[in-house]
């Protein structure tokens, strides 16, 4: 994957992580789910993952591939212990 993608998607998770207090209370004001633990990923998830395609159209100007989405879910994959931190 292209090494400035690559930052770009770790930095949107560190941003997530460093941001879980605001996740929360998103989560807080527009759940009334038992299950926040699933709501919260919901909201990485979408995060990370529209960061990866725009991000992908911005620095490389084209649509991503599968080999690079499937890098993608490698690399989000390797940051998984991390993102268990959120809840």
């Amino acid at each position: 994957m292209d090494e400035t993608l690559l930052k770009k998607i770790d930095q949107k998770i560190q941003d997530s992580i460093s941001n879980k207090d605001e996740i929360k209370q998103l989560i807080q004001l527009l759940s009334n789910i038992d299950d926040s633990k699933s709501f919260a990923l919901g909201i990485v998830v979408g995060r990370i993952y529209n960061a990866f395609y725009y991000q992908t159209k911005r620095i490389l100007d084209r649509e991503p591939t599968k080999e690079e989405f499937d890098e993608f879910l490698e690399f989000v994959k390797s940051k998984k212990s991390e993102l268990d931190g959120l809840w």
